[in-house]
């Protein structure tokens, strides 16, 4: 039966209660009110259009359920990943374009194959890499960078898109003027009721309510007001040949990241082949691919600065047998009536313009399940995203078990951390065949589950279940759903994760590791949107720093304190026990990587003690030895032998011990120069070697 439910975790469900039962029920509707203004709000965060936040909670969350190892893990688009996820995917498609949508397809499968191979290894203890002020740092950056990324939706301006997320984001702020104002009370009126009601009526889904009452009120009062005309019935000269300027250059972008596309397919292609003429000819074409990112990089900065131009420029329309025609606004010619509105320029394509007066609503959904299909692969593409796909692997792992981890300690359920990486894998594994994204697990989804009484993964299945429901029938009354409510829920969920306190306190511990974490929270804000490059960067400083430490570990001679207890003579103040004998307390491994600086210690006591006739290593912080560190030993003691000094070791550990012994290290140096104790020790060779001073 163990070996069944490892196969199959999900039978421990069974038999299940009518009371199991029906408390998952209810957990499972409640956890959905959530998912699924949540899913849309992530999927916009990710570069996805609104329903592929529908399709990753549909097959994702019933296959985590049932080969995950928590009860009350609730998996699914979370801000997190679906920040990481766009900003490795936007190097290489446009966001919302296809080519977007099926590299972040593809990125799910990466994520969820390398997911599922560090749980069937049982490799989850790579986290460990990722300290603790690292975590802090990136989450922090992270959690920033998503909340400030809404902004614009917030306050219905254009978001700049390039490879530098600070200027993208000066480039809102500086549209601030350009605010529109019912986008800005739609979303500060959705704020203030979500807060009102967690706090009047904790128990009431506030976030549903909130989408609920925003998308009635936008439809009532039209706030879209969009159209779409020729861009002949626009009579600005000057804004026309902005936006042809605009159309031409978007297009030749477009032109040159198929082009760039094709090269890296086509590079990839002559690589498997192999062969030195393959790869020869693949490293002229790939030569080919700097100019062409260069001009698409310059062409994005220009329409960029197009675009924020022509938001800022309103139009006034006039009613004329052929439709509207616009002027500038307040402009419109003697004898004409204007309509009063102030319309904005939103997108250009195929020589029509669309125009805008109101705010952005999410628009059409499409309705029903999402189709079974193999995800397509770009070879090229997939090795330039492992390094992120490895970082959403773990950053979403490392979420997902302390979610789990965090729910266990009330409820006593025990959680294997393999078993999750395996459901966690293969969520996004058969998700990818889906259209689904990149997921993992969500604490706030997950809290709400515990709260609500959840028992079984049952409960998973059933909010999966209702966005089924959603995409069958409901899509079509999300039209007129605000986007700038989708942004506040975004910014209420990450301006949640930002903590400055375990920052501080690592300061108080050990400040090296706090300045890690800090240069990671600076380098994850400089290098975003490329934000998994600030993690590694934090995961490399810290196994740096880790080295370092093992190189050099604590090392110091010691003396008698007031109390009778040794103590570090520097530290302490302490005269020195004995100039014939010196203690030395080396606090380390003897490995390859610390043994020089073991023996620069030892040498450092004989040049600070040149009468010294004894060393007294104390070793009981030696917990490991490998080959470097007894041929170390075995050398330094016959050196020091050979200039009238003995070298002695105290209170070494079993395992080092046995392994001096079983290399013929002890019985070379004498059984007599390894004591059991400190005590001992000291007590022998004050007694063998008289300090006459």
């Amino acid at each position: 039966m163990n070996r069944l439910h490892s196969v199959l975790p999900f039978l421990r469900w069974f038999p299940m209660s009518a009371a199991d039962i029906g408390a998952d029920l209810l957990a499972g509707i409640t956890v959905a009110l959530i998912l699924v203004p949540q899913s849309m709000a992530y999927a916009q965060l990710a570069g996805l259009p609104v329903v592929f936040g529908l399709y990753a909670s549909f097959v994702p969350v019933i296959v985590a359920s049932l080969w995950g190892s928590s009860s009350q893990l609730h998996t699914g688009p979370v801000a997190m990943l679906s920040l990481m996820s766009a900003a490795a995917v936007l190097p290489f498609a446009t966001p919302g374009s296809p080519e977007f949508i099926q590299i972040s397809v593809m990125l799910a499968l990466m994520v969820g194959v390398l997911r599922l191979a560090l749980g069937l290894f049982k490799l989850g203890a790579i986290v460990n890499l990722l300290s603790s002020p690292v975590i802090v740092g990136f989450t922090n950056a992270a959690a920033l960078i998503i909340g400030s990324s809404q902004l614009s939706k917030i306050i219905g301006v254009p978001f700049p898109r390039s490879d530098f997320y600070l200027a993208d984001l000066w480039g809102v702020v500086r549209q601030v003027g350009a605010t529109h104002w019912p986008t800005l009370a739609f979303a500060v009126g959705a704020y203030v009721l979500i807060v009102l009601l967690g706090r009047i009526m904790p128990r009431l889904p506030g976030v549903l309510v909130a989408v609920v009452l925003a998308t009635i009120i936008s439809a009532a009062i039209g706030f879209e007001q969009k159209v779409e005309v020729p861009l002949t019935q626009v009579h600005v000269p000057g804004e026309v040949a902005a936006i042809g300027a605009y159309a031409a250059t978007a297009g030749r972008i477009d032109a040159l990241t198929r082009e760039i596309a094709a090269t890296n397919r086509e590079v990839a292609r002559l690589e498997r082949a192999g062969g030195l003429d393959n790869i020869t000819r693949a490293a002229d074409i790939g030569k080919a691919l700097r100019p062409l990112q260069h001009e698409r990089a310059l062409l994005k900065a220009q329409n960029n600065e197009r675009r924020i131009a022509l938001h800022a420029l309103r139009l006034e329309g006039v009613k004329t047998p052929a439709g509207l025609d616009f002027y500038a606004y307040g402009k419109v010619p003697a004898g004409m009536q204007g309509d009063g509105k102030a319309w904005r320029f939103a997108r250009v394509a195929d020589g029509t313009v669309t125009l805008s007066a109101g705010g952005a609503v999410v628009g059409a959904i499409p309705t029903g399940l999402p189709g079974f299909a193999v995800p397509e692969l770009n070879g090229r593409v997939m090795l330039a995203l492992l390094p992120a796909a490895l970082v959403m692997a773990l950053i979403g792992f490392m979420e997902a078990t302390s979610i789990s981890k965090a729910i266990a300690t009330t409820t006593g359920e025990r959680i294997d951390a393999s078993k999750e990486l395996v459901g966690q894998g293969l969520a996004n594994i058969a998700g990818s065949f889906f259209g689904s994204y990149t997921v993992s697990g969500s604490f706030s989804r997950s809290a709400v589950a515990a709260r609500t009484g959840a028992r079984t993964g049952l409960f998973a299945i059933v909010s999966a279940l209702v966005v089924v429901l959603v995409l069958l029938f409901f899509t079509p009354y999300l039209y007129a759903l605000p986007q700038a409510v989708l942004a506040v829920i975004v910014m209420m969920a990450v301006f949640s994760l930002i903590r400055v306190a375990p920052l501080v306190r690592a300061w108080r511990v050990d400040r090296v590791e706090a300045l890690i974490g800090l240069v990671t929270f600076a380098a994850t804000l400089w290098m975003a949107p490329a934000i998994a490059n600030g993690i590694l960067l934090g995961i490399v400083l810290t196994l740096i720093a880790y080295l370092f430490k093992r190189m050099k570990p604590r090392a110091e001679i010691v003396a008698y304190k007031a109390d009778g207890t040794l103590g570090g003579v520097r530290a302490h103040g302490l005269a020195a026990i004995s100039q014939t004998v010196v203690p030395v307390r080396f606090d380390g491994a003897l490995t390859f990587a610390s043994v020089a600086y073991f023996e620069d210690v030892v040498l450092d006591v004989i040049a600070g003690f040149p009468r010294a006739q004894a060393i007294l290593i104390i070793g009981s912080g030696i917990n490991s030895i490998d080959a470097s560190g007894e041929e170390k030993v075995r050398e330094l003691a016959k050196q020091l032998h050979d200039a009238g000094v003995e070298l002695y070791f105290s209170g070494l550990k079993h395992q080092v011990l046995s392994t001096l012994e079983r290399t013929g290290v002890v019985d070379e140096c004498g059984r007599e120069r390894f004591l059991p104790n400190k005590e001992q020790a000291l007590q022998t060779l004050l007694a063998r070697y008289p300090d006459s001073s």
